[in-house]
């Protein structure tokens, strides 16, 4: 008779992303998550094949939740939801930074989200951004979009707003003349 299985992929998956959140990525190890789980390592490793696996799992969770919230956005007048999105964007960065940062880090290939996740976040944002630029500019805007909004949460995260000032008026600003400079002129 077959041992019973004690874990699933989505468990261990889980448990990785608490662990990021909790202890980041040098306290995401095969050991740790095992023991989050209820298994012994070795038995993890039946699942996933390498602390790299693991970590890739869990960027490609994080890209597929991001995306999942990004889209639950996407209603309404284009410029309303792609502010939403952007708040949205940043909300999800500050409630998972580890995570976050681990979307967008250069690592190794089997570290990173899965390409096919992360084409279905693009065309989240790219299909709303689509609807205020046209089909021929949306993915230079949607690029513009993603450049401004993870340069201004990845500046927020890092503490690098020391000047004073409203950081929150700063991300409305910015927004506001990001999507402003999306919007196409009346003839």
């Amino acid at each position: 008779m077959p041992t019973p299985e004690r874990t699933s992929i989505a468990e261990i998956v889980a448990a990785a992303r608490e662990i990021l959140e909790l202890e980041g990525l040098a306290g995401l190890t095969m050991a740790a998550v095992a023991e989050r789980v209820g298994v012994r390592a070795p038995s993890l490793y039946k699942r996933v094949g390498s602390r790299d696996e693991l970590i890739g799992l869990a960027a490609d969770a994080t890209v597929r939740e991001l995306s999942s919230r990004l889209g639950a956005l996407d209603r309404g007048e284009p410029r309303t939801a792609i502010a939403a999105m952007a708040h949205g964007f940043r909300a999800f960065a500050r409630e998972k930074p580890a995570g976050y940062h681990l979307v967008f880090a250069l690592g190794p290939e089997a570290t990173r989200p899965r390409t096919e996740s992360l084409t279905q976040a693009t065309e989240v944002l790219t299909r709303t951004i689509a609807r205020l630029v046209g089909p021929d500019d949306a993915l230079e805007a949607a690029r513009l979009f993603t450049a401004w909004a993870h340069g201004f949460v990845g500046m927020e995260l890092s503490g690098a707003f020391r000047m004073g000032g409203d950081v929150d008026r700063a991300f409305d600003y910015g927004i506001d003349h990001l999507v402003a400079s999306l919007t196409p002129m009346a003839p």
